[in-house]
């Protein structure tokens, strides 16, 4: 067989058989899918502590006198705003209006830089690793290093309400402490060198560590024996995407893709026209001025059947007037929701609709996410 078509592990993979995971392929990996039920382990994180190995995920080092150059022109978000310390969620924008990926820019300590050069780390997706790298580098004319640290480097997210009360026992850093969207590198578990992260995909708030991947292991078993007395789960992706969905998160490959808009999408807070120069400025500009043909707006049912990806979207009169790009069953509100694009014309919120399926047809009601309101 071709090397390059065999699956991806993580350094956790055996542990997690061991803990009797329902694995499947993932962004060409083999990643845990739930362990016991979506909902149980849903329920986990919402009122308790879960954790996930997303250490699928790509990291790349960019550095250089020009890095903040290369990622003011490749982003969309205002990255001279960023101290060192802090987090920013951003996209790609390609040049025809579209999201080649959208992922994280943290600002690194410039320690180990030479004068006048800055450092950050760029986390993205699993399925774009290369496609992003490839991206990125393709804009790079003034020899900013750009290092893929990806297959080196492991990454717990340990979310919930209980997440900082659990952890705090493994580090000195004060995590109850840490503003959303900052971080910090220190000692955890007895690992030097973790770089630990107030930010998360779920909506209920936690931490992402960052490791050397020979690390992982040991960093998870002191995890979960940290969380033994408040029930700490391990969670797998099938939670993972009800969590977020909740929260109305949009995910790669679903709500956002290379045809998408972030005006479209709701995330024109990310989009910032006025830093200068990046790709697609002048579509987004415009799409601000002249208003966008569709937004992504969110969908709620009654009964058992879930809206699925590609289901088209019509009004009260048969009109096709959207698609859906997400759907699940709601293990916090007992119902499916969903999202998708519908004409702006007819996407307010209250608005009903049908989902079509073969012949079947179910009503929904359009709605503005959050689905799922967590209490602070």
């Amino acid at each position: 067989m071709d090397s390059t078509h065999l699956i991806k592990t993580t350094a956790l993979t055996e542990r997690h058989i061991a803990l009797g995971a329902k694995m499947a392929p993932f962004a060409g990996y083999n990643m845990p899918i739930s362990y016991t039920s979506i909902s149980e382990e849903h329920a986990a994180v919402r009122t308790g502590v879960g954790v996930f190995d997303v250490s699928h995920m790509g990291e790349f080092i960019v550095r250089g006198e020009k890095a903040l150059d290369l990622l003011q022109r490749v982003t969309s978000n205002n990255v001279a705003k960023l101290e060192i310390g802090d987090a920013q969620y951003s996209c790609l924008p390609n040049q025809t209006g579209g999201i080649v990926d959208d992922l994280l820019v943290y600002r690194l300590s410039e320690e180990r830089c030479a004068a006048g050069e800055r450092a950050y780390m760029l986390v993205v997706n699993a399925s774009n690793i290369d496609k992003d790298w490839e991206w990125i580098a393709s804009h790079n004319d003034e020899g900013v290093t750009m290092i893929n640290i990806s297959d080196q480097t492991g990454l717990l997210a340990v979310q919930g309400p209980k997440a900082a009360a659990v952890l705090q026992s493994l580090t000195e850093v004060d995590l109850a402490g840490m503003k959303y969207y900052t971080f910090v590198r220190g000692q955890f578990a007895g690992i030097d060198n973790v770089l630990i992260s107030a930010t998360g995909y779920t909506g209920s708030g936690g931490f992402e560590l960052y490791v050397d991947a020979a690390h992982l292991e040991p960093l998870w078993e002191a995890v979960l024996r940290a969380g033994e007395a408040e029930g700490i789960r391990a969670i797998g992706l099938g939670a993972r995407d009800t969590l977020r969905l909740e929260m109305g998160y949009c995910l790669y490959g679903n709500d956002i893709d290379d045809a998408t808009s972030p005006i479209e999408a709701g995330l024109g807070w990310i989009t910032k026209t006025k830093k200068g120069e990046f790709n697609s400025r002048e579509i987004f500009k415009r799409q601000r001025a002249e208003g966008v043909s569709r937004k992504l707006i969110g969908l709620q049912l009654d009964g058992r059947r879930v809206p699925r990806q590609g289901y088209v979207i019509e009004n009260t009169e048969g009109q096709e007037i959207g698609v859906v790009t997400s759907g699940t069953q709601s293990p916090s509100l007992g119902h499916p929701i969903g999202m998708g694009y519908v004409a702006v014309g007819q996407a307010s919120p209250g608005n009903v609709v049908n989902i079509v399926f073969g012949k079947k047809r179910l009503e929904a009601t359009l709605t503005k996410p959050p689905f799922y309101r967590v209490e602070s």
